[in-house]
């Protein structure tokens, strides 16, 4: 199927992490022009030039940004903006989540470096570029929240809040983009473990950890998501296909969040 994307630029944060390159990497095989834009100037260079060397179609570039500096991110949309004339499809891919621990011993340094990265930031790039997508009339905005942003996580304040405010951030753009064509989905990702996603409960416990068996064991189809598989929505929700779905939060479970027993 054809997704519409050639002639496209798409930004995508992040885009030299695990789920940000898969993004990078669909997005680009399907004709767009990517921004592979990044804080990890040497790891968004790897993506670009791996995306380069093996896409059909579309030119990657590699985008050193620090998303929380407002100035920084201006400069960098001008520089995409010069190289490619604007941006039409955003991913709003780049968060920090590495802290567990319950409210009461919270470290407020955490606290604050993740809602800076994992909202303003997103919140200072879609500043950026989604009114220009409403001026041209036609845009993409996809936010990555989480299942901790839509359920909560047990040790995960700072990354369930900021992931849950992805949400009402991804819907509003939604209302204001809407008579503009311009649509914005949020999507709510079960966690994702690549080639481990091959293996059962009982093969997570034995070879890599509890915590991963445990979540397998707790979704019904009984593994876990690859990278792949929220590119694979990522990049629908990009397409020309996609023009009438707007404001939703779209879950690529597995089925982890039914009820089931």
């Amino acid at each position: 199927m054809d997704f519409g994307l050639q002639d496209r630029t798409a930004v995508v944060t992040g885009g030299a992490g695990r789920i940000g390159s898969a993004d990078c990497r669909l997005l680009a095989n399907e004709g767009a022009d990517v921004v592979v834009l990044d804080v990890d100037a040497d790891g968004a260079s790897e993506v670009a030039a791996e995306i380069d060397e093996t896409a059909d179609a579309g030119e990657a570039m590699a985008l050193e940004c620090d998303l929380t500096d407002a100035d920084d991110v201006q400069d960098s949309m001008a520089g995409v903006r010069n190289e490619f004339g604007g941006v039409d499809i955003l991913v709003n891919n780049a968060a920090m989540v590495d802290a567990r621990s319950r409210v009461g011993d919270y470290d407020d340094d955490v606290w604050n470096r993740d809602v800076e990265i994992n909202l303003t930031g997103t919140y200072n790039i879609s500043k950026e570029v989604f009114p220009e997508m409403c001026e041209r009339g036609w845009g993409r905005v996809v936010n990555m929240s989480s299942m901790a942003g839509w359920y909560g996580g047990f040790g995960q304040l700072s990354y369930s809040a900021t992931k849950a405010a992805m949400i009402g951030l991804g819907r509003t753009m939604a209302l204001e983009g809407a008579q503009s064509d311009v649509t914005s989905n949020v999507i709510a990702p079960n966690i994702v473990v690549g080639a481990w996603a091959e293996m059962d409960p009982d093969e997570l416990r034995e070879n890599v950890d509890e915590y991963y068996a445990r979540i397998a064991e707790a979704t019904p189809m009984r593994h876990l998501g690859t990278e792949e598989d929220v590119a694979n929505m990522v990049t629908y929700l990009c397409s020309e296909q996609a023009s009438y779905v707007t404001g939703q939060v779209v879950g690529v479970t597995g089925g982890v969040d039914l009820f089931s027993f």
